[in-house]
Order: C-alpha cells, then structure tokens, then sequence
C-alpha cells in the first residue's frame, strides 16, 4: 500500500509540473510558434500585396480602356470575371488533399448550385454597375466613392453576420457617407468629367454607389454561406466559391454581350484603339488577370483571417488610385477631393482600429480561457 501510495504521489507531481510548464508555455511562446506566427504574418502580407496590386491594375487599366476608345461596357464587365481559369491549377493542387478517411457529410449540391447561381449573377451585376461608374467619373471620384463600401458593409454585417454596432464603426460610417456626399457636389470642378454631361455624372455615381452596396453584401452573404449552409470554411471551399460564381458571372456578361449587339462593335473597336490592336487586346488580357490577383488575395484573407478584413484591405487600396490617377490621366486633386479623401482615410483607421480592439479583446478571452483550464486541471489533479 505505501508503495502504491508512493507511485501515485509521484504520477500527481508529474502531471501538476507538467500542467505547470503548459502554464510558462502559454504566456511565453516557444520559438517554434514564433516562426509559425512569422510565416503567418508574411502570407498574410502577400495577401495584401495581391490585393493592392490587383485592384489598383484593375481599376487603372478599365479606365484606360475607356479612355484609349473602349466602350463596351458589356465587355468591361467580361474581363473582371473572365480570367477566373487561373483559379483552375489551385483547384488541382488542393484537391488531392480534399479527400480525407472520415466521411464528412456536405450541403446538398442544389443548395449549393443555388449558392453559386445566386452570388454569380450578384457578381456580373455588381461588375456592370462598376463598369458604368468607371466610363462616367474620373478615376479619383470613383476610387473615393467606392470608399462607401465599408460604412455598407457595417450595415449588412449588423443584420446578417451579427456584427458588433461600436462608436468606432459608427464614426467610420458617418466619416465615409460625408466623404461621398462631398463628391456628389463636386461634378462640375472635375477636370476628367468635362466632356460628360451632368445626367451621365448621376448615373455613374449611382452606379457606383449601388456596386459598392452590392459588393459589400456579396461578401456578407458568402460569410453567411459558410456559417448556415457550407458550415466549414476550408480553402477548397473558398476556391469553389470563386471559381463556380465567376463561372456564372463569365457567363452572365456572355449573354448580356450578345443580347444587347455590343458584340458586333468590339472589331470595329479594336481597329479605332488609339494605342493600337496589340495594346488593346492586352489591356483586356491584364485587366481580367489583376482582378483575378486581387481576388486570389481576398481569398486568402477570407481564409487566413475574415471577409470583414478583406474589405478593409479593399477600401485601403482606394486612396492609392488617386495618386496614380493623377500621374496617368492627368485628373485634377482639388480641394473637396482632398478632403474627401482625408476624410475617407479617417474613417478607414476608424475601421482598422475597431478591428485591432476586438482582436486584442478576442486574445485576452482566450488567453483567460486557457488559464482557468490549466487551474481547473491543476485542482482536478490535487483532488486526485
């Protein structure tokens, strides 16, 4: 009996250094999770890039588009989901390690059919509103009206996501709808819209507001997606969700191409290019590849982190359009501009800050959570 008592006195210390040194470990990581965290960190910096890059080339090359004689919007709306094949090599690539042992039973295909029909012709809509707002406004006016899609995004993520309504987010809202609303009266002093008239003006600012609307949904109902229907947010999943609704979209705009007779002026177009055939094809060619980047790096966001983050990288992209914009196609940085633009980079901080609280907030939950699990083992094991 003493010897038996012995042994479990020497098994219980054993267990209670261990549950101690899980202790020191999770206040001070190891040096492997340091490096673990260090290669998370520069995905998710590559991420970024992707997306920056990517839609800074796409909105720039759409606008050269218009201005070297394209004006197919039916076409502008083609390319921004037409180069979705070179999803195909990652669909390959992460397929071999979709198939696992255990049998993991998923939606049923017509709710997912349904899913991508859906999302697909939301995309070629949200892409046809874009293609208006970028033949109508100067490229400044319409990176900083795109800017509206975050204060959406609070809007729907509130009522469909169940997304936190902090004075931060609130500040954020009102900063960037103030930020447009500046624009809306700026129509006449914008030197790239002079040739346009006041009723094209409106339309491309409707437009482009109603794209940012629909594209901030977009993300809100894919996340909605995931967590009611798919309920398990792999990168496979994500890859399907880019590849079969930019499948759908691609088509989408097909139709609309040859339903409205715009096909029948794209030779005619080619020819009046200003910077020539070549250019014109690869502008095409370019333009369908950089939103295919910017859409690899939301999606890596989406994986790596959320697709409310995702859309904040989105709205960082926009202030930098501008100053390219005014480089490339001589737009005019006036005053409002400015003070749009300052006031859409406040709200946008505002946003990112709020995003930083709430991860520091979710850290400490668990940090907390970890430490009562630890004592809670600790006096288990003293009880025994």
């Amino acid at each position: 009996m003493e010897s038996e008592r012995q042994i479990q006195q020497q098994h219980n210390g054993g267990n209670s250094n261990k549950a101690n040194e899980d202790g020191l470990n999770a206040g001070n990581p190891t040096k492997g999770k340091k490096q673990i965290n260090y290669k998370w960190w520069i995905r998710i910096a590559v991420y970024v890039f992707f997306m920056l890059a990517g839609q800074t080339a796409g909105v720039l090359l759409g606008r050269l588009y218009y201005s070297k004689g394209g004006y197919s919007t039916w076409l502008a709306t083609f390319v921004q989901s037409a180069g979705f094949p070179i999803v195909i090599p990652l669909l390959i690539y992460f397929s071999k390690s979709r198939t696992s042992p255990s049998k993991s039973t998923g939606p049923p295909l017509c709710y997912l059919l349904l899913i991508y029909t859906a999302l697909g012709l939301m995309a070629a809509g949200d892409n046809m509103m874009y293609s208006y707002g970028l033949l109508y406004l100067p490229v400044s006016t319409y990176s900083l009206l795109c800017a509206t899609q975050l204060a959406f995004n609070v809007v729907f993520s509130f009522f469909l996501n169940a997304q936190k309504f902090t004075m931060l987010i609130f500040n954020s809202v009102v900063l960037l709808t103030i930020s447009a609303a500046l624009l809306a009266f700026n129509s006449g002093s914008d030197g790239g819209a002079t040739t346009i008239s006041e009723g094209k003006y409106v339309i491309g600012f409707v437009c482009t507001l109603g794209a940012s609307a629909t594209y901030s949904l977009y993300l809100c109902l894919v996340q909605l997606a995931f967590e009611k229907v798919i309920k398990k947010q792999t990168f496979n999943m994500i890859l399907d969700m880019q590849f079969f609704p930019a499948l759908v979209a691609t088509l989408g705009s097909l139709v609309g191409l040859f339903a409205s007779g715009q096909w029948r002026t794209l030779a005619g177009e080619m020819r009046g290019f200003q910077a020539g055939r070549a250019s014109y094809v690869l502008t095409l060619a370019f333009t369908a590849i950089s939103w295919q980047v910017s859409l690899l790096g939301m999606l890596g966001l989406v994986y790596e982190v959320s697709s409310l983050f995702s859309n904040v990288i989105s709205t960082l992209a926009l202030p930098l359009v501008p100053v390219f914009a005014v480089i490339f196609f001589h737009d005019k940085m006036n005053g409002v501009k400015v003070i749009s633009l300052l006031l859409a980079l406040w709200g946008f901080f505002s946003y990112v800050y709020q995003h930083y609280l709430d991860d520091a907030k979710g850290k400490k939950a668990k940090a907390k959570a970890k430490t009562k699990a630890i004592d809670a083992t600790i006096s288990t094991i003293e009880i025994c």
